[in-house]
């Protein structure tokens, strides 16, 4: 008697696993890709804007295939098929070389949307990336109003900050704990990434200490970034220089007098936007 039972308890375990398994299988997913000109984020996202998979890489010299292994790898970690997708949205400088994509958007309109979601009312969004910087104006009902962007030099980027790391034979890794130590203000008296060495090794010289050195690099990130234009309504700082550097959001705070806004996954902003677009196509 009691086998039978077991065996009921089995079959009937059995017929529930199989219907969540169509269950899950009849959801709608919607993929974000962002290629960046260092990495290539992927989101996957459900009909309720749950992040469902999500895969972060090199952008490498092979970009169709560095497209194709983020993805596959995003695909991998919310362990469904690429046919599952129902669409999929690309955003980035490399936007254009997904084959894939059903649609593609600029990285404005994809960090605006993204920033928006988590904080839907007048805001700047600041997002500091490897090799640029942008600032998005959006207004309380979601339009992006106007952007700026640094393209021209590595000031305000993460690129000079790893040039800072390499002048100092540090991990960029550590940069952020070593500035947390010093209690220096001063930013770095130029910009430039060329002069910002040389001004790095003459302190060097001088004996001066490598946090305060580190500090006064993050300074002059923050100072480059607020001189780009005027911060309205509520700011949102974004990026993989922020997600790894949270003193950023400390100095930016000293300089504004007011609390920055962070998403949970500041890197993933603009893939998440993507998806949020690729979900409103679908």
């Amino acid at each position: 008697m009691n086998f039978k039972i077991v065996k009921f308890l089995s079959f009937f375990v059995y017929l529930i696993n199989q219907s969540q398994k169509r269950y899950n299988m009849s959801k709608d997913y919607f993929a974000g890709i962002d290629i960046g000109t260092s990495y290539i984020k992927v989101i996957i996202i459900n009909e309720k804007n749950n992040i469902t998979g999500l895969f972060i890489g090199r952008t490498r010299a092979d970009l169709n295939k560095s497209i194709n292994d983020n993805f596959k790898g995003a695909l991998t970690s919310a362990n469904i098929s690429r046919d599952s997708i129902k669409h999929t949205t690309a955003t980035g400088f490399g936007r254009n070389n997904v084959p894939f994509a059903d649609s593609v958007k600029t990285e404005i309109s994809a960090h605006a949307k993204g920033a928006y979601h988590y904080f839907p009312k007048k805001i700047t969004v600041i997002d500091i990336g490897g090799q640029d910087t942008k600032i998005i104006k959006v207004d309380s009902q979601g339009k992006t109003i106007g952007f700026k962007m640094n393209r021209k030099c590595a000031a305000g980027t993460g690129s000079f900050l790893e040039e800072i790391a390499y002048k100092l034979n540090i991990p960029i890794s550590e940069m952020n704990a070593l500035a947390l130590k010093s209690s220096k203000e001063t930013a770095l008296g130029s910009f430039c990434t060329v002069f910002a060495s040389t001004e790095i090794l003459s302190r060097i010289k001088e004996g001066e200490k490598t946090e305060d050195m580190v500090k006064s690099a993050f300074e002059s990130v923050v100072k480059r970034v607020i001189e780009m234009d005027t911060l309205e309504g509520s700011v949102v700082l974004t990026g993989g220089v922020v997600k790894y550097n949270k003193i950023i959001v400390k100095i930016l705070e000293k300089y504004i007098e007011s609390k920055i806004l962070t998403p949970p996954d500041p890197q993933l902003n603009g893939a998440f936007g993507a998806a949020l677009f690729a979900k409103e196509h679908g």
